[in-house]
């Protein structure tokens, strides 16, 4: 490389640039080993990772003074250094599957850089697996609308392979270990499937009473603390020839459409009737409530209540609100055992004046009642208004 080339300005920075890697390279200071770090993925972030100042035998002046930072090649940061209290934090989520796929250990590396002197100290994240997926199934493919059918002939012995299950998880270790089980049949004594291999056998002879349709469900399930699992639906046709099978599974998709708008069904009458029986109910308290309370309030209430009094009562008391004044007039009859009392309208003869003062009046009514309470009463009280 000639100097001319380096006279020149993009040469000069160039030249600048490799002295000063070469000036890190002599007098940076590596301390002691690798310091190791071993977390699980999907913590949340802010995390605490480890304490670095103790780990690294650093003082917190040193930190801040040494302006220490962390020097990574990667695009994305997921550690954070807290220089205030020598911590290292998790400022990024980290997920296992993302980050390394299918390599195991799954880690990555950075350096703490600090100046005045320079020093560095390499770390390393290992990122241990957390169950958080669950198994994926391969084959036989999920379909909406077409229906797939394994088939057994008639004639098939012992420990045919009708098919094979075949799912995987991405997880890493024991975690992404399966385990393959028969949860329903439509007959359990006629398969079987492998624990480990996840391979439909049939368990005997296949005859001619047996079902041409056939609907296994297995259950795919993993190793990890909680487990996880995933179901598949395998539908077998036992049968010779194909327009035997053809015939039998037309209505297959049938039945389920029907079970399906089945449920759907009698779960919305299920919620009308609910929501009808709550309507009526609350309506029913509300009434006894209203009730309820209308008659605490007539029971309470300080209204002034007002009597009644029949007409032509006579007011004793003299308040002057009622009449006082009645005629009476009182005659003798020629017949002493029949006698009328007719009350009369008010008129200007013969006045009672019903006063509590006047005792004499009183002793009148009192001695004229007792002498028409008699049976053979000879008065007749009779109405002398119209004649006047």
């Amino acid at each position: 490389m000639s100097l001319e080339k380096f006279a020149q300005p993009k040469g000069r920075l160039r030249l600048r640039f490799l002295w000063q890697l070469l000036a890190l390279l002599c007098f940076s200071h590596f301390v002691g080993g690798q310091i190791r770090y071993s977390i699980p993925e999907e913590m949340k972030k802010g995390s605490l990772i480890g304490n670095v100042a103790q780990d690294l035998g650093l003082d917190l002046k040193r930190l801040r003074t040494g302006r220490a930072r962390i020097v990574t090649g990667e695009s994305i940061q997921y550690t954070e250094l807290k220089t205030d209290k020598g911590i290292l934090v998790l400022s990024e989520r980290i997920d296992r599957e993302q980050l390394c796929g299918d390599v195991t250990p799954c880690s990555f590396s950075f350096e703490i850089i600090l100046e005045h002197p320079i020093e560095l100290h390499p770390l390393n994240i290992c990122i241990q697996d957390q169950n958080d997926n669950s198994p994926q199934v391969l084959y036989p493919v999920q379909t909406g609308g077409s229906l797939v059918a394994e088939m057994v002939p008639r004639s098939a012995d012992v420990g045919y392979l009708v098919t094979k299950v075949v799912a995987v998880d991405v997880d890493s270790g024991q975690n992404a270990w399966l385990s393959y089980k028969l949860q329903k049949a439509t007959d359990r004594a006629l398969f079987e499937v492998g624990l480990q291999n996840g391979e439909i056998r049939t368990v005997r002879q296949v005859t001619d009473k047996d079902a041409v349709k056939q609907r296994l469900t297995v259950v795919v399930e993993d190793n990890g603390q909680p487990s996880r699992s995933a179901t598949v639906n395998v539908n077998v046709a036992v049968a010779d020839s194909f327009p035997e099978v053809l015939s039998e599974f037309t209505d297959f998709t049938h039945d389920k459409e029907y079970n399906d708008n089945l449920t759907f069904y009698l779960v919305l009458a299920l919620a009308v009737v609910s929501f009808l029986f709550i309507t009526c109910l609350v309506v029913i308290i509300s009434v006894k409530i209203y009730r309820w309370r209308q008659s605490r309030i007539l029971y309470h209430s300080n209204l002034p209540v007002i009597p009644y009094y029949p007409p032509r009562y006579a007011d004793t008391l003299g308040t002057g609100t009622l009449q006082h004044v009645y005629n009476y007039e009182v005659c003798r009859t020629t017949d002493s055992r029949n006698s009328d009392c007719k009350f009369a309208r008010p008129g200007s003869q013969n006045v009672l004046i019903m006063d509590p003062s006047l005792t004499g009046t009183m002793q009148r009514i009192q001695s004229v009642k007792s002498i028409l309470d008699e049976p053979d009463s000879p008065l007749e009280i009779v109405d002398t208004s119209d004649a006047y």
